[in-house]
């Protein structure tokens, strides 16, 4: 198939995925629901760009794109969760976290921003913690962006280069190369600690980042059963050459 076929064949299959987020944003409003999506991975791995496409036509009244900045010093003596609490989904609203509390799962032990304890703590309380959000109702979807060193380097030298994404461009992004090893021995930790059957890690292979932001928003469609999914004209069977779930034996 020609390029240009290819894109018209890519556009139109978003357009389809995207028509269904809308179908389910209404489903989730009328049903006073509450989803929570969580997006992780590795620096450059696709996460910002995959939920621009998630929340493009969604209607803006009842969903929020959750970026929380560096904790302040009062939010620093506060309990590491408290920040993220009050951002957790009203009923009928959709909420994207991009990056969450897993930041002390990964990002903060390589960088040395928390210490072993605040650590060891973390991972003891957050499956504690998820758990009480699903019994009261919260749909929790948790996705990691895994990219190779190889992808990485080409994206980050993309940014240090191009001064229309020189603002992506953070003291993480300069360091993910060199730790890499560092990066994926925590991210293995965090899988194995707060991996759950009824609450998963949801892996997403980011290198293709168009393949990459369809499969991930057909995970979610495919998770949710609401009235008007039998209407789409788009499948909902995720690749498994993309999306999948964690196991230890993956490590």
């Amino acid at each position: 198939m020609e390029t240009a076929d290819l894109k018209k064949q890519y556009k139109e299959e978003l357009r389809q995925l995207q028509i269904e987020l809308i179908r389910l944003q209404k489903w989730i409003q009328d049903q006073h629901l509450r989803l929570a999506i969580i997006f992780e991975g590795r620096d450059t791995a696709g996460k910002g760009g995959a939920i621009y496409r998630f929340t493009r036509y969604l209607n803006p009244r009842a969903m929020r794109v959750v970026a929380l900045p560096k904790p302040t010093e009062v939010e620093k003596g506060q309990w590491y969760f408290q920040r993220y609490i009050k951002e957790l989904p009203n009923p009928g609203e959709i909420v994207f976290f991009d990056r969450s509390w897993y930041n002390r799962a990964v990002v903060e032990p390589v960088m040395g921003f928390c210490t072993k304890e605040q650590y060891e703590l973390f991972l003891k309380q957050a499956p504690v913690f998820e758990q009480m959000l699903l019994e009261d109702g919260i749909i929790l979807i948790k996705f990691w962006f895994s990219i190779n060193i190889t992808e990485q380097k080409v994206r980050i030298e993309d940014r240090i280069n191009n001064p229309l994404k020189v603002w992506k461009l953070s003291t993480v992004d300069l360091k993910a190369q060199q730790m890499w090893d560092e990066f994926t021995w925590y991210k293995n930790q965090m899988f194995l600690q707060t991996h759950r059957p009824d609450n998963p890690w949801v892996i997403v292979k980011g290198n293709d980042k168009p393949v990459a932001r369809m499969e991930a928003m057909r995970y979610v469609l495919a998770r949710m059963d609401y009235p008007e999914k039998s209407q789409a004209r788009v499948s909902f069977e995720p690749n498994p050459e993309i999306i999948n779930i964690f196991d230890p034996s993956m490590i």
